[in-house]
This record gives structure tokens, sequence and C-alpha cells, in this order.
């Protein structure tokens, strides 16, 4: 028998290979996890590159950037239950080869169009692959491996993006934009012969019919929400376009729970939120990405405008906080061992809170990176401890049966994070400077103190912009820096208010164990 039809086909017992085959399921999950994690990021250190190529204006860019995100974010529902019916080895295998061909497409595109349709395409293949890659952990490790094993997964996904984007800023350095597409396409191969030699095609034996009408509202919803968020920055959020979208996917989610509700086979049992465990680290992992997401759009303009740091070497200032993320991902199973889930979610929260004040009380113009390396580190260490429990407890929720639901909600509420935390604290940056700068440009010249009000960036660039008017600005930029660090500290205290009063009362029993 060869090593692929060596783990037979489950409908509802624990699939447990020996312990060289889960290293292996283990390596092959987290590499294809590593191909969508990097593609989220990449393409952000070529935007200059892709307006050139393309003739395309920083709208079309961003479209090409975000259409991946969105339409990933759209699908995974769906396509985690899609996995959990057809075999979660087919889908993976179906969307690592769907994802590999979009990545070559787009290395080759010779139009926008082309760029912008095989984003779409790359989006459908992660919405496979990622909903899938967790729940092949949770289905086949035996209950004392798996936290240990979410903890890999967890410090892959964390700090995948930040490596990733890396990478790609040494590619485009060193070559061009085009060989971004490289790196996915070769993890995709080394994926896909992982997958076929070690991991198992576990699925559901349901026999209810799928829950079609919730899974096309829970895309609506998706859609509207993220759309809302992505766009409110660039078109205003009072644009009627901005409006639209956000009352669509308010009206989706009330449709999906209402529709969900009823339904005797649903695609999410939305009652399940009322467990202390998956309502905690849902939010839990909702404001902990967000957080991130809203630290990393700042700490890269400090680093370029602030430091005057080059693409590469701003990428690289992230770093520490990624490895560290990863390396505390990996260890926190232990800690949750030896303390509890909810103590070490608490434990988790309050790192990454400490991290926030010190990156608000330290920063400075002139301190350079030593100045906000302690709060990056207190942020890395902080956010590695808190995702693990947090994505074990929803994942623990869930039945067997419902991995790819329960792996694809816990991938929705990063996407949603993400989105949350870049709009959030990025309009809150934007306000911080534009009231700390605008004592200085009184008596500007109309041009300049127009430019210098829309960003740093666009400030250091202005005409007619004197010295004294570039330090302004950056103080500016640390003002407003400030004003976002406080928020994220007070809405990260605020979630471990939450968890200390609604958070799990016990070290969750992991989805397959018996009970």
């Amino acid at each position: 028998m060869s090593t692929s039809q060596a783990l037979p086909t489950t409908s509802s017992g624990p699939i447990e290979p020996d312990a060289r085959r889960r290293r292996s399921i283990l390596i092959a999950v987290c590499i294809a996890l590593m191909a969508v994690i990097s593609s989220v990021t990449g393409l952000n250190v070529a935007q200059p590159d892709l307006a050139l190529a393309f003739g395309a204006s920083q709208s079309t860019v961003l479209w090409i950037i975000n259409s991946y995100t969105l339409t990933l974010a759209a699908l995974l529902l769906t396509l985690g239950a899609v996995g959990d019916r057809w075999g979660r080895k087919t889908v993976l295998l179906i969307g690592l080869v769907i994802f590999g061909a979009a990545n070559l497409i787009g290395g080759v595109a010779q139009s926008a169009e082309v760029m912008l349709g095989a984003r779409v395409l790359s989006g459908i293949g992660a919405a496979m692959i990622m909903p899938v890659t967790l729940a092949v952990i949770t289905s086949t490790f035996p209950a004392k491996e798996r936290g240990r094993a979410i903890g890999v997964w967890t410090g892959v996904a964390g700090g995948g993006g930040i490596l990733g984007m890396f990478l790609s800023a040494a590619l485009v350095d060193v070559a061009n934009w085009r060989y971004l597409f490289i790196l996915p396409i070769a993890l995709v191969l080394v994926a896909i012969a992982m997958a076929l030699r070690s991991v198992p095609n576990s699925r559901t034996g349901s026999a209810a019919a799928f829950d079609i009408v919730g899974a096309l509202t829970s895309i609506v919803a998706v859609v509207g929400l993220v759309f809302f968020l992505q766009e409110g920055p660039e078109q205003g959020w009072s644009a009627p376009a901005t409006l639209s979208s956000l009352v669509v996917g308010l009206a989706a989610v009330a449709g999906f729970v209402a529709w969900e509700l009823r339904h005797p086979a649903p695609l999410l049992p939305v009652r399940l939120f009322k467990e202390r465990g998956l309502a905690s680290g849902s939010v839990v992992l909702l404001v902990v990405f967000g957080v991130q997401a809203g630290i990393f759009v700042m700490l890269y303009p400090y680093f370029q405008t602030v430091l005057g740091w080059s693409g590469l070497l701003s990428t690289a200032g992230l770093m520490p906080m990624a490895l560290l993320m990863m390396v505390a991902s990996g260890i926190s199973p232990r800690l949750t061992e030896r303390i509890g889930t909810r103590a070490s979610m608490i434990t988790g929260i309050t790192l990454a809170a400490a991290g926030l004040g010190l990156l608000a009380v330290l920063v400075s113009v002139d301190g350079g990176y030593l100045c906000i390396l302690p709060g990056m580190a207190a942020m890395g260490l902080g956010m590695g401890i808190a995702m693990t429990p947090s994505t074990e407890v929803i994942t623990g929720a869930l039945p067997r049966e419902q991995q790819g639901v329960a792996s694809a909600l816990n991938d929705v509420t990063r996407e949603f994070g993400t989105a949350l935390g870049v709009a959030l604290l990025g309009a809150l940056l934007t306000a911080g400077y534009r009231a700390a700068i605008g004592p200085a440009l009184n008596g500007v010249p109309a041009r300049t103190a127009d430019a210098a009000r829309e960003g740093i960036a666009n400030a250091l660039h202005a005409p007619q912009m004197t010295p004294e008017l570039v330090d302004a600005a950056k103080q500016a930029f640390v003002d407003g820096w400030q004003t976002s660090m406080w928020a994220g500290m007070v809405l990260m205290a605020a979630v471990a208010v939450f968890v200390v009063t609604r958070g799990p009362k016990k070290t969750t029993v992991a989805v397959g164990d018996d009970r």
C-alpha cells in the first residue's frame, strides 16, 4: 500500500498517524499556509512598480492588492464547509493547483485587468487552502499534541505575512516585481508534493443538504463589511459606495443569523457563540489581529519617513516582532498546560497592551529604532501567547465533522480584525497627525499646506517645504502615532477585562477528545 493510501477516509473517528507522519502533515499544511499568508502582503512593496508596469492609477493598484484579501475573506466559510464534505485533502490539493496557476498568470500578466483576475483567482484558491490547513491539524492530531501543532500554525499565520513581505522586498530590490510570484509558486509545488504523500483525506459523513442560502448570505455579508472597511479611508466614510456596502453587509449579517438559527443543518451554528470559549476566542483574535495590522500601517511609514529607511530595511525592522510572535506561539501551548486557557489568553493580551504603552511612551523623532524595539518585542510576545489558545477554543467549540467551518471562522475573524484595525488605528493616526501639524502650517503657502495635511509622505515631498516644516511633520506623525497606541492599549485592556469575566472557565477540551 502506498503512503498516500495508508490512512483511510473517515467521517467521525480520529485519525492518528504515527509521529513521523504527523510531522510531515504539519510541515505540509504550514507550507501551504505560508504561501497564502505571504501573498496577502507581498505586493504591498511593489505598488509603484505595478503602477508603472500597467499605467495604472493608485486606486487600481489598491484593487489589485485588496481583491485577493476580499475574495479570500468572502469565501472562507463556504469553502471551509465544502472541505468538510468533499474531503480536506481533496479541497487542499484543488486549492493549491488553482492558487499556483493564478500566481503563474499574475507573474506574466501584461495588463491590470489580467492581474486583477489573477488576484481574484488566487483568493479563491487561498480560501480553499487556508481553513483546510487548520482543519487537518485539529482532525488529525491527538489531543495531547493538538495544542502544540496549533501553536506552530498560529505562528506561521501571525508572522508569515511579515516574512513574506521581507522576502518580497528583497526580490523587488535585487530583481523586479514579477519575481514576487516565484515564492508562492515554489511553496505550492512543495506543499502539493508533501500533501499527496502524507495528508489524510478526512471528511464528514453528513447526509444533510448543503446550506446554500447560508453560504450566499455569508459571502454578501463579508464582501459588504470588508469593502466598507477597505474603501472607507480611500473614498470617505460618508461616500455613497461606502455607506451602501455597510448597509448591504449589515443586512446580510442579520439575514445570515436569522437563517442559521432556523436551519436544521446550518453552515455555522451561531448559537454556539453563547459559549464562553467561542465568543472570547473570536473577540481576542479580532482585536489582536486588528491591533497588529494597525501597528504595521504605522511602523512602515515611521521607518521610511521619520527614520529615512529604505523599503527593504523597513521590512527588516519588523522581523524581530514577527520572530518573537512565532516563538511565543510555539511556547504558548506549554504555558496553557500550566496555567489554563483563560490565564494564558489574559497573559498574552496584557503583555501586548504593555507593548502598546511602551510604543506610546518611548517613541520620539530622534530616538531611532531602539526607542520602539522594547514595545515591538512585548507586542510580538503577547500576541503570540494570546493567539494559540484563542484559536484552540474556537476550533474546540465545533465538532470534528465541522472543523473546516471552525477553521474558516477563525480565519474570517482574523481577516475582519485586520481590516478593522487598519481602518480604526489608521484613522486615529491621520486625525492626530492633522491636528498636530495644523499650527505649524499657519502662514505657509496653500499648496504646501494642503500637501502637508495629506500625510507625512506628502509633506516630505511638498514644494517649498522648509527643514522646520519637515521637523514639524515628523513630530506630528509621532503625535498621531501616540494617539493610536493609547487607543490600542485601551482596546486591549477592555478585551482583557472581557476575557476575565467571560473567558473560558477552564482549559477547553480539544475537539475529538473523549468527553
